[in-house]
This record gives C-alpha cells, sequence and structure tokens, in this order.
C-alpha cells in the first residue's frame, strides 16, 4: 500500500499486541483527555498502532464513558430534572473527549455537503472553521442525544440511563474501527492511514466485547432486549450509510468521517432504547 515513510513502516512492521493494559490504555489516551500515564513498555507520545490495539477499545470506551454514566445515576437518583440530567451526561461526555468526535462530525457534514467535488470536500474538511452543516450537524447532535437520554430516564429510570451510556461508548467506537479497517483512506499522510489498518481479527473481538456488555445490561434488567437490538441495528446501519457516503463523495474515509460514525452510532443506540422504553418496552 503506497503511503508517507511512517506510513510504509507501519505496515511493513509486523503488528505486536502489547497485552491487554498497554492497549486499553493506548486507547484512553488517543480518544479522550483522561490523563493516562505511561506504563513501561509504552511511549505516551507515540503515534497509535491501531492494526491490533483496537481490541481494547471497548474497555477503553468503558473507561471514557465512566464519568458520565456516573453523573447520569447519581442525578437521576437525587431526582434532578430529566433534561438537565441528560444535558449533564452528555457535557460530560463531551468534555472527557475534549469534543474529539464531535469535532470529527462538523467537519464530515460541512466537508461531504458543502463541496462540489472530492478535492473541493477534503480541502473544506481540513478547514477549522465550522461551517453551516457543520453547524446544523453539532446542533442536531446535541439535541438528540439529550432528548433521548431525557426519555430513557423519564421511562426507565436512572440505572437504565447509565447504561444506556456504558452500552453506547464501546458499540459507537467500534462502529468507527471497523469503518477503518473497510474503507479505505483518502489521505495518505492522514491520521486514519498514520495508524493502520485494523487486523481482520480485530472487529470479532471489539464487536464481541461490546455485544457481551449490552448483553450483560439486558441481562441485569437495567434495560429492555428490544431496545438494545434495535439501538445496536440502527447504529451500524448508520454508519454503513455514512461509510458509503463517504466512499462515494470522497473516495474513502479521513479520521473525521471515524469521529462522525462514533456521534451516528452513539445516537442511534440511545434511539432504539428510547423508542422501545416509550413504548412501555420494559
Amino acid at each position: 500500500m503506497a503511503g508517507t515513510d511512517s506510513d510504509d513502516a507501519t505496515q511493513v512492521t509486523p503488528p505486536s499486541w502489547p497485552g491487554w493494559l498497554i492497549a486499553t490504555s493506548t486507547c484512553i489516551r488517543f480518544y479522550s483527555r483522561l490523563p493516562v500515564p505511561a506504563l513501561p513498555g509504552e511511549s505516551a507520545h507515540a503515534l497509535p498502532d491501531f492494526r491490533l490495539v483496537p481490541r481494547a477499545l471497548p474497555l477503553a470506551a468503558l473507561a471514557i464513558a465512566l464519568p458520565g454514566a456516573l453523573i447520569a445515576l447519581l442525578a437521576g437518583l437525587a431526582g434532578v430534572n430529566a433534561l438537565l440530567t441528560a444535558a449533564l451526561v452528555v457535557t460530560a461526555l463531551v468534555v472527557t473527549t475534549g469534543a474529539f468526535h464531535e469535532d470529527g462530525l462538523a467537519d464530515s457534514a460541512d466537508g461531504l455537503f458543502g463541496g462540489p467535488t472530492p478535492e473541493r470536500r477534503l480541502e473544506i474538511m481540513k478547514d477549522s472553521r465550522v461551517g453551516t452543516f457543520g453547524a446544523l450537524a453539532l446542533g442536531l447532535s446535541l439535541l438528540l442525544r439529550v432528548t433521548a437520554l431525557a426519555a430513557i430516564l423519564q421511562g426507565a429510570g436512572a440505572w437504565a440511563l447509565a447504561a444506556a451510556v456504558l452500552v453506547a461508548a464501546p458499540w459507537s467506537r467500534v462502529e468507527g474501527i471497523r469503518i477503518l479497517a473497510t474503507a479505505p483512506p483518502t489521505r495518505r499522510d492522514g491520521a486514519s492511514a498514520s495508524v493502520g489498518r485494523p487486523e481482520r481479527s480485530v472487529l470479532p473481538v471489539a464487536y464481541g466485547l461490546s455485544g457481551a456488555l449490552a448483553l450483560l445490561l439486558t441481562a441485569t434488567g437495567a434495560l429492555p432486549l428490544t431496545g438494545v437490538l434495535i439501538g445496536l441495528g440502527l447504529s451500524v446501519l448508520a454508519t454503513y450509510w455514512l461509510s458509503r457516503t463517504a466512499i462515494r463523495l470522497i473516495g474513502g474515509q479521513t479520521g473525521d468521517i471515524l469521529g462522525a460514525a462514533q456521534q451516528l452510532g452513539e445516537i442511534a443506540v440511545y434511539l432504539g432504547l428510547a423508542i422501545v422504553i416509550g413504548w412501555g418496552g420494559r
């Protein structure tokens, strides 16, 4: 695969599994602003090699979502207004990641729908300014997440709200990894190309861990099985649409597209749960 010298080196050197602890800390550091010190045998500032490391992404996503889930549980049990609780949860998720995924969503919306040619779309995506499509995408993302989480809290309680956050966080990030693994990078010097394409063994492990967590929370009675299944299914459909749209309009994926995939996946999980819970599907 052609690319920069660093990309070529990443592709030629056989990947090595660093162990679950280091892989998890690498993902936490890459996907969030949480302070994670370098462990023995790793460099905190080195570009991660995503050919194997994303196996541990679901575990990292749990750690990243934990502050939001704790706020959901405590505020919900304290009887705080549902909309305010949901807004606090989303705020915690945004602060924890430094708006990492929201930035990708805004850039993707501006680029995909604001340019007439693939070259112009990619140019817009690299622009740090937020345009009309990006602002609308951010606004709708926040609105849908807050209202869906508020509906889950009102219909099923604080434990269900916290569980929804913990289910959506791993699954939605694995959806981004699926696009990284299956769609070609549009920029050979971009972030998504530099970290390497995940090996075939990554997706089954990552999806398996994410699905097992969802089933565990369902088995505890915190969430309705139908809602979980619909939410996960909607997530797959939404990110598949995004992947096909990106391939059609810009020739593949970028780091911004992966961030947008996380946002669509998270929204879809919340919506699936909110719809079923609203119908009384406990």
